[in-house]
């Protein structure tokens, strides 16, 4: 073969196998449902921007930005792309320990408030109170964030300040509050004073929630409980392994929660209780949402448990925490759930067997009243 033919097949080949990787990542493109105009707007703006904008760009950022502005246009408040300083507060807070100011917040309606102040903590010490609304976190409105950012934003690391734009009785005012580290138990369980119910609170579902239940049930069962009250107001969810974990321990034989993603695959969680072992009343208000609705929702459906309460907030999405490659993150929706009879509560929430108005005028939890009223009338199963 003359040297001649031989580049001819070489260029031919290099043509042809050119040719074949376009194809396949034309193919490739397309089955993720990128078509080529819009990879080529893509890098175009990137590289018309590190070519032309006036400073030099981190190319880095840009990427971050296009991550974050893809998340952005799903308009769903309960996804959001994590910078690092976001990513790793969020990892602190479900493992039960960060740097924060020691508040418990509600959020509805587009308004932030602050629900519960914590003892011995930064907030404390401030002098916020339950009711404040957050108008800014260091000069960002909160109207500008999702729900997520504002909670981030407020935590940070032990040491640190944070500046809170507080309006109470119609008069803003700004707290500057230097943040520590904030030790929370998820649950803490007592007994009810003069009577044999056991009291259990569960603030959030973290990492170890589902042991620190158990022992809280177990040590009061030592002290003679026979009914149980679970209390899961101003609880926003986290974990479904830990809500999933305490349910085992309430929900009788059978299906906890199923969760089921677009393509209509369903995952579900069942329980393996063979009998119930006490009475049980649920308290639930418009701030308890996602895992805390799972709970309540199994413990409704099954008859395992009465809802006392107000509605709760309506939160039947699943999310998903993917660490990226330069220690950040994104949380996405990848599911909603459903309750044991199919109910889909999202948007809706769980209504309460026993509806329990609270008012800014009330001397007495009406709502445990009300519970410990209930279990007192309902001894036995």
């Amino acid at each position: 073969m003359n040297r001649k033919k031989l580049g001819t097949i070489i260029v031919l080949s290099a043509l042809l196998g050119s040719m074949l990787t376009v194809f396949a990542a034309g193919a490739l493109l397309r089955s993720a449902g990128l078509y080529a105009d819009d990879v080529l707007r893509f890098f175009g703006v990137m590289k018309f921007i590190q070519s032309r904008y006036v400073n030099a760009p981190d190319t880095t950022r840009l990427i971050d930005g296009a991550i974050d502005g893809m998340v952005a246009s799903l308009d769903d408040p309960h996804s959001v792309y994590m910078p690092p300083s976001m990513f790793k507060e969020l990892r602190q807070h479900t493992e039960g320990s960060f740097g924060g100011i020691g508040v418990t917040m509600g959020f509805k309606d587009n308004i932030v408030k602050i629900i519960s102040v914590l003892e011995g903590t930064p907030g404390e010490a401030a002098g916020l109170r339950a009711g404040d609304e957050i108008l800014a976190v260091d000069g960002v409105p909160t109207s500008e964030l999702q729900n997520e950012e504002v909670a981030l934003r407020i935590r940070g690391e032990a040491g640190t300040q944070v500046v809170l734009r507080i309006l109470r009785d119609g008069v803003e005012q700004e707290y500057t509050i230097t943040r520590d580290v904030i030790q929370v138990a998820s649950v803490r369980g007592t007994m009810v004073e003069g009577t044999t119910i056991g009291y259990i609170r569960i603030g959030s579902f973290a990492e170890h929630t589902g042991e620190e239940f158990a022992s809280e049930m177990n040590r009061l069962a030592g002290e003679g409980m026979t009914a149980l009250i679970i209390d899961l107001r101003e609880n926003p969810g986290g974990l479904i392994t830990s809500c999933v974990a305490v349910a085992e321990q309430v929900v009788p034989a059978g299906t906890i929660v199923s969760v089921i993603d677009r393509d209509g695959s369903e995952e579900v969680y069942r329980s393996s209780l063979s009998a119930r072992k006490y009475p049980i009343a649920v308290l639930i208000d418009e701030n308890s949402a996602s895992a805390s609705e799972i709970l309540a929702g199994a413990l409704q459906d099954t008859d395992a448990g009465t809802i006392i309460g107000t509605t709760s907030y309506g939160k039947g999405s699943v999310q998903a925490v993917l660490p990226l490659f330069h220690e950040d993150g994104l949380k996405l929706t990848i599911a909603k759930y459903v309750t044991p009879n199919g109910r889909s509560i999202d948007g809706t929430g769980i209504t309460p067997d026993i509806v329990v108005e609270r008012s800014s005028t009330d001397t007495r939890d009406v709502q445990f009243d009300a519970a410990k009223r209930y279990l007192l009338e309902h001894p036995t199963l």
